[in-house]
């Protein structure tokens, strides 16, 4: 069995539903909707570093939302029709985890986007703990 494998055993069911399924959660009840402390957020299938709390700002969708990645290269985007719409959807790279979408509505003085993400897809390690946890090297992103 994967490592992979071994972690999803380990989800919870919106966890599951949100990176294996494409699903959403609802606006407003993902746990780092209103949530600004310093750290980074990470892939909650593997691990992957994806975004910084400094980039974290409060878009009032409901979602966690974020004007860029930590690296672009952790992140892979897709055309996503679903619902009826056109949209580009965000995944990670390593674990294949759905992440939420990305739209060109976000703070224009850091570069134009908005990536609404799932609270579900996250798990967040804070500032104080990034050493232990094996994220030392992150800490310039968040600073």
């Amino acid at each position: 069995m994967t490592n992979k494998e071994e972690r999803l055993k380990e989800l919870t069911d919106i966890q599951y539903e949100v990176t294996q399924n494409a699903g959403t959660e609802r606006p407003f009840s993902g746990q780092y909707d209103d949530f600004y402390e310093k750290g980074i957020y990470v892939d909650i299938v593997d691990g992957t570093p994806l975004f910084s709390s400094a980039t974290k700002f409060n878009a009032g969708c409901g979602w966690p939302s974020f004007s860029r990645p930590i690296e672009n290269n952790e992140i892979k985007e897709v055309v996503d029709k679903s619902h009826g719409m056109i949209r580009t959807e965000v995944r990670s790279q390593g674990a294949d985890s759905h992440l939420g979408h990305v739209f060109p509505d976000g703070p224009s003085d850091q570069g134009g986007l908005r990536y609404c993400i799932n609270s579900a897809a996250l798990k967040f390690i804070p500032y104080d703990e990034m050493d232990q946890a094996g994220y030392g090297a992150y800490k310039d992103v968040v600073e």
